[in-house]
C-alpha cells in the first residue's frame, strides 16, 4: 500500500485500540504476565483446568509436539522466529528440537535435553521408533535422528528423502507429516505424501494436499485443512485428499467463521475491516494448528470434536463434526463464544494435540508478534499496532498446557517401545486413538510378521470387538503389505459402512492387479445406498481407472444415488480433474516445453496462491464483508499479468503494495517470493499467463534471472504506480476495438480474438505501403505496441512504422523499424491517440504478413 493510505489504516486501527483497549493495554502492557497470572487468565468451560506441563525457559519459541512411543514429547522450538519487528536473525541456524520427559507420572515434564540444536526453523516432527524424523524451513529434505547412547541427544543423522531447496516465506511452507491411517505420511502445501517402507520415503502426488500451519485426521482417515492467507479455518475434511478437494456448500455452518475474542487487540493482517466493535479479531485470520480430538480423558462428548487455535485472536474454537449423508459440517459448539479464550496478548495458540495421557495439549508459542516480517514492514498497518502495543518486546517465551476436567484422570505413560509385538496389537483397541495410531505405527515398522499377522487378522475378523480396533487391525496389516484377499473378501461381505469403506479403500490396490476375487466382492456393492459405502465405491473406482469389470458398477452406483449431493459435487470434480489431466497431456504433444511449466505453474499456484487470488484466479471472496469484496485481485485478463510478463516478474520477486486501480484488497500485500529460484518464478509466471481465460507467452528462467539480476539491490514491495512506469498496463478491451487492413480484412478480428493459434493474414507477399489500423472507442496514452507472431515466426515484417492519431487524420509516425521473429514489439514515449496504424516499409520475396496477437500498453 502507498504510505498514506497505511498511515491513514494505523490511524483508524490505532483510535479503535484507544477508544477500546487503551484500559485493556495498560493491563497487559505494564509488565510480562508471570505463569500463574497467565494461567489465570485463561478462560475454560465449567469443569475444566488447564495445566502447565512445560514453560520457559527450558522451552522457548514451541510450535509443534509430538511423543514417541515411551511417552517422550519433542519440541519444535523456533527460537530465531520474530525476535524483532524486522525479522533480523530470523534465517541464523539457532534453533531446536528439545526433549522431555515426566519421570513421576503427575503430568509435568522434569526431565529435559536438547535433542538436535542449531537447525533453521524446524517445522515437522515425527517419532518413529527410536528414531525421530524432521524437516526443516528453507528444504523439503527430512532427516531420521537417533539417540544411541541414551544421553537424550541425537548423535546419528541420516537423510531419507532429498526434497530439496523450498522458498517461500514461514506461511508458506509445509507442516504436518501426519502418519495417517492409510499409512501414507501427510503434509501441508505440497500436493504430496510419503510412504515410509524399508528405511526410505516414497514420493506421491496426490491431487489435494495444500493447506498452512497444522494438519489433523478423523477416525476414517479424513484430514482437515486450514488456511489462514485464506481466512478458512477448516476445509477439504470431506474425503480422504487422494480423491481431490470436495468442498461442499453450507460445510461451515452459519457464521462459523466469526470469532467472539476477549483480548481487543486490532494486530490482525487484514486491517480495519477484520477488527470487531471490541477491538479484536472478528473473523478467522490466523487459524492454525487444529487437532480432531480422539482421547479419553475428557468428557465423551468432546471426542471427535476439531479444536482450531486461533493465534491472532488468543481462542481455541471447539468446533462440532457432524457427517450425515455423506457431509460433514462443522458448528461452533459454543455460538456467540469460544472454548478458551484470553485478554492475555502474548497468548499465542499454534497446535492442539490429543496426548498419550488422553488429554489435549495446547502450544503456546507465547510472544508478541506472531505475524511473519512480510507483514510487519515499516509503515504497514500491522507495525503500527506493534509499536503502539510494544508487542515486539515479548520474545523468548513459551508455554504448553494440557486440559484436564475434573470427572476424568489423564492415562497412564506407555513404554511401547520395549514391549512385545502382540501386545502391540492389544493397543489397538485402545480407546485413545494416539495409542491406536502408535501401536500400528510401531508394528509396521518392526515387520515381525510371525507374530503380527496372526494376532492382527484375528482382531480384523472377530465381529465381537470394537469397530475401530477391527479398522486399525487391517489397516496395520495394509501397512504390512499382508493384506490376504481372502480376509478382505470377508470384510467386503459384512454390513457396517465404517468396516466396508476401510476394505474398498484397502481393496484399490487388489483391483489395480486384476485380483478376480477382489473385485467380484466390490461389484456386489454395486446396489447399496448407503452414503459412505456409495461415495467410497465410487471414489475408489474412478482412483483405479474404472477398470472394465467395475464400470457398470459405477453407473449403477451414480443413478441410484443422484440425490446424494456429495456424489454430484464429487463427480464434477472428478470429472474437471480427468478433463485438466486430458488437457495437460493434450498440450505436452503439442508443446512440450510450455506444457512443463504450465503443469509444474499449476501445482505451486494451487500450493500458495489460491488463498487468496481463488481457485478460479478471481480473487478469493471476502467473508462477512462488503459484496464483491476479495483478499486479492483477479488475475483473469489482468494488464499486470499480461504483455511481456516483466511486471508480473516484479511482483513475484519482490511483491506489491498499496491500492491497484483505485481499490484496496484485504490482504494488504503480495508477499516477495525472491527466495525461491528462477524456475519456481518462471512455472508459475506461465501458468498464470495461460490460465484463468489469459493466454500470454511462455515466461523463461533466463527472463527471471534478468530481472532478477536488475533489482537486486530492491528491498521495497513494488507499487502500481512505480510499475507502470517502468512497463505500461496493457489495453484489455480489445473485444471494442475496431480493426481494418490494405490487405486480409476479413482476419482482422483474429488479431485481438485472445487464441494465439489464429492470426490475421495479407493472404499476399509483403510490399511496402502493406497497412493494419486499430481504432479505439476512445483516446487512451499509449506508449508499446507489441506484434505476436510466434507461431508464424517466417511472417514478421521486415520493417514497418507506426503511426499514431486522436482524430484519423493528423498523424505522429515513428522511424521506420525492423520486425523479429517471435514478436515485434515497439515502445515509444507516452501518446493521447485512438488511431493506431502499422505499415509495412520493405517488402519479402516469399512471406506473408501475419500476426496472431496484437497488443496495446498505455494509461
Amino acid at each position: 500500500m502507498h504510505l498514506a493510505s497505511l498511515l491513514t489504516l494505523s490511524a483508524i486501527a490505532l483510535s479503535i485500540a484507544s477508544a477500546l483497549g487503551d484500559n485493556q493495554q495498560t493491563i497487559y502492557q505494564r509488565g510480562y504476565l508471570s505463569k500463574e497470572d497467565a494461567l489465570k487468565s485463561i478462560e475454560v468451560p465449567e469443569g475444566f483446568k488447564l495445566q502447565l506441563v512445560l514453560s520457559d525457559p527450558v522451552i522457548k519459541e514451541p510450535v509443534a509436539v509430538a511423543w514417541d512411543g515411551n511417552g517422550v514429547m519433542y519440541v519444535a522450538e523456533m527460537r530465531t522466529y520474530m525476535q524483532d519487528a524486522d525479522a533480523r536473525g530470523e534465517q541464523t541456524p539457532r534453533s531446536r528440537i528439545s526433549r522431555h520427559e515426566n519421570t513421576d507420572g503427575d503430568g509435568v515434564y522434569d526431565k529435559h535435553s536438547v535433542f538436535i540444536d542449531n537447525i533453521l526453523l524446524p517445522r515437522m516432527i515425527l517419532p518413529l521408533d527410536d528414531r525421530v524424523m524432521v524437516g526443516i524451513t528453507n528444504t523439503l529434505d527430512l532427516w531420521n535422528y537417533r539417540d544411541t547412547d541414551g544421553d537424550g541427544v541425537a548423535d546419528e543423522k541420516i537423510k531419507i528423502h532429498t526434497g530439496g531447496r523450498r522458498g517461500g516465506n514461514m506461511e508458506h511452507q509445509p507442516s504436518g507429516l501426519v502418519w495417517g491411517l492409510d499409512n501414507w505420511i501427510y503434509l501441508t502445501y505440497e500436493n504430496i505424501r510419503y510412504r515410509y517402507t524399508d528405511g526410505k520415503l516414497i514420493t506421491e502426488r496426490i491431487p489435494n494436499g495444500s493447506g498452512q500451519w497444522g494438519l489433523t485426521e478423523d477416525d476414517d482417515g479424513r484430514l482437515y485443512y486450514s488456511a489462514a492467507g485464506g481466512e478458512v479455518p477448516a476445509y477439504g475434511f470431506q474425503q480422504p485428499p487422494v480423491y481431490g478437494l470436495l468442498n461442499l456448500s453450507g460445510q461451515l455452518a452459519g457464521d462459523f467463521k466469526l470469532v467472539h475474542p476477549i483480548a481487543l487487540v486490532p494486530d490482525v493482517q487484514g486491517g480495519p475491516g477484520r477488527v470487531g466493535k471490541n477491538g479484536g479479531l472478528n473473523h478467522f485470520t490466523g487459524c492454525a494448528g487444529q487437532e480432531i480430538y480422539r482421547g479419553n480423558a475428557l468428557p465423551a462428548d468432546l471426542y471427535g470434536d476439531l479444536f482450531i487455535p486461533e493465534p491472532v485472536g488468543r481462542l481455541i474454537r471447539r468446533a462440532k463434526v457432524n457427517r450425515s449423508a455423506g457431509k460433514t459440517v462443522l458448528t461452533n459448539a459454543t455460538p456467540g463464544s469460544e472454548f478458551i479464550r484470553t485478554r492475555d496478548i502474548n497468548f499465542r495458540p499454534v497446535q492442539t494435540q490429543t496426548g498419550p495421557d488422553g488429554c489435549l495439549y495446547i502450544v503456546d508459542m507465547h510472544r508478541g508478534i506472531i505475524q511473519q516480517g512480510n507483514w510487519t514492514r515499516p509503515g504497514s498497518y500491522l507495525r503500527g499496532i506493534i509499536d503502539k502495543w510494544g508487542l515486539a518486546k515479548n520474545i523468548g517465551h513459551g508455554r504448553i498446557y494440557r486440559l484436564v476436567h475434573k470427572d476424568h484422570q489423564p492415562g497412564p505413560r506407555p513404554g511401547m517401545l520395549a514391549e512385545k509385538t502382540t501386545d502391540l496389537v492389544k493397543h489397538l483397541a485402545h480407546p485413545n486413538a494416539w495409542w491406536r495410531n502408535t501401536a500400528r505405527k510401531l508394528i509396521i515398522l518392526r515387520k515381525d510378521r510371525d507374530q503380527a499377522v496372526p494376532a492382527l487378522e484375528a482382531l480384523a475378523s472377530n465381529q465381537k470387538q470394537p469397530l475401530l480396533a477391527r479398522v486399525t487391525a487391517l489397516w496395520t496389516l495394509e501397512g504390512m503389505s499382508a493384506v490376504k484377499p481372502g480376509l478382505l473378501t470377508t470384510m467386503l461381505g459384512e454390513s457396517h459402512p465404517r468396516i466396508l469403506t476401510a476394505a474398498i479403500r484397502i481393496a484399490e490396490k487388489h483391483i489395480s492387479l486384476n485380483n478376480t476375487e477382489v473385485i467380484t466382492a466390490v461389484h456386489k456393492l454395486r446396489h447399496s445406498t448407503n452414503a459412505e459405502v456409495v461415495l467410497q465405491l465410487c471414489n475408489s473406482i474412478n482412483h483405479c481407472g474404472i477398470p472394465a469389470p467395475l464400470a457398470d458398477a459405477k453407473a449403477t452406483l451414480v443413478k441410484n444415488n443422484a440425490k446424494l449431493e456429495a456424489l454430484r459435487t464429487n463427480e464434477a470434480v472428478f470429472r474437471k480433474r480427468a478433463a485438466d489431466i486430458k488437457r495437460i497431456a493434450e498440450e505436452r504433444s503439442r508443446n512440450a516445453q510450455l506444457s512443463r511449466a504450465v503443469e509444474n505453474g499449476r501445482l505451486i499456484y494451487s500450493q500458495l496462491c489460491h488463498e487468496c487470488h481463488g481457485e478460479n484466479g478471481t480473487g478469493t471472496p471476502l467473508s462477512g464483508g462488503a459484496a464483491g469484496l476479495t483478499l486479492a485481485p483477479s488475475l483473469s485478463k489482468n494488464p499486470r499479468v499480461n504483455g511481456s510478463g516483466e511486471a508480473l516478474i516484479r511482483i513475484l520477486l519482490h511483491g506489491m503494495q498499496g491500492p491497484i486501480s483505485g481499490k484496496t484488497y484485504s490482504a494488504g500485500i503480495m508477499p516477495p517470493q525472491k527466495s525461491n529460484d528462477d524456475p519456481w518464478i518462471a512455472d508459475v509466471a506461465t501458468y498464470i499467463r495461460n490460465s484463468f481465460g489469459n493466454q500470454s507467452p511462455q515466461i523463461h528462467p533466463q527472463q527471471v534471472a534478468t530481472i532478477r539480476k536488475q533489482t537486486a539491490k530492491r528491498e521495497q514491495m513494488w507499487t502500481q504506480k512505480e510499475l507502470d512506469a517502468i512497463e505500461p498496463p496493457e489495453l484489455m478491451e480489445r473485444h471494442k476495438w475496431k480493426l481494418t487492413a490494405s490487405n486480409g480484412g476479413d482476419s482482422c478480428a483474429l488479431a485481438v480474438d485472445g487464441q494465439a493459434a489464429t492470426r490475421f493474414t495479407t493472404n499476399a507477399l509483403q510490399r511496402p505501403g502493406m497497412w493494419l489500423q486499430i481504432e479505439l472507442p476512445r483516446s487512451r496514452t499509449l506508449s508499446r505496441v507489441l506484434l505476436d507472431h510466434q507461431a508464424s515466426a517466417s511472417d514478421h515484417p521486415r520493417g514497418y512504422t507506426i503511426s499514431l492519431s486522436e482524430d484519423g487524420k493528423k498523424w505522429l509516425t515513428t522511424k521506420p523499424l525492423a520486425g523479429s521473429p517471435s514478436s515485434t514489439t515497439q515502445t515509444f514515449p507516452p501518446r493521447k491517440a485512438r488511431f493506431v496504424k502499422i505499415t509495412l516499409t520493405e517488402a519479402a520475396k516469399s512471406h506473408y504478413w501475419s500476426i496472431h496477437e496484437l497488443h496495446l500498453f498505455g494509461q
